[in-house]
């Protein structure tokens, strides 16, 4: 069990919640926006961050590439990115909970297989999710939408952490 690993996780799935909350009620405009220097539309950066994730519940299984959603995937609708977001969020957040210290994933590539560490593909699904979430607020701030605050302080509060000590 990772418990830290697992902590980050959920921090994770607190800010894609919170992100694609606040996506929700975009017009199609806003979702296809492109602005300079961002990597995709909003819709297509969401799309992404979902299909992302799916992808790394799979890497962690030593498999890849089974029609998980990607930037060029059809539209499935709002609430079905929203639904894939927090269903493997809670993958990953249950994955990191009974991850062995040492154990390791052999995934097959191009006609070659390739070992890593399951909990690479957790750090990757964080880093992953932290960089595009941040296109995506740069993205909605461009066109005028507020961003919800994902700061780590916001996450603490919403789970009840910092709570005063009395002496």
């Amino acid at each position: 069990m990772n418990t830290d690993l697992a902590e980050m996780l959920r921090y994770n799935a607190w800010a894609n919640h919170a992100l694609f909350a606040a996506c929700r009620l975009l017009t199609d405009e806003q979702l296809d926006a492109r602005i300079q220097g961002i990597s995709g539309s909003v819709r297509e950066l969401l799309m992404h961050i979902a299909g992302g994730q799916q992808t790394f519940v799979l890497r962690t299984k030593g498999r890849q590439h089974e029609g998980e959603l990607d930037r060029s995937s059809d539209w499935p609708g709002m609430e079905t990115v929203i639904q894939i977001a927090a269903t493997t969020s809670n993958e990953l957040i249950a994955i990191a909970e009974q991850l062995e210290p040492h154990a390791a994933v052999d995934l097959p590539y191009q006609g070659k297989t390739y070992r890593f560490p399951k909990r690479f593909f957790l750090v990757h699904a964080m880093e992953h999710g932290a960089e595009h979430r941040t296109e995506v607020k740069v993205a909605l701030a461009q066109i005028g939408v507020e961003t919800p605050d994902l700061d780590g302080w916001h996450y603490a509060l919403s789970v009840g952490y910092g709570q005063e000590v009395t002496a």
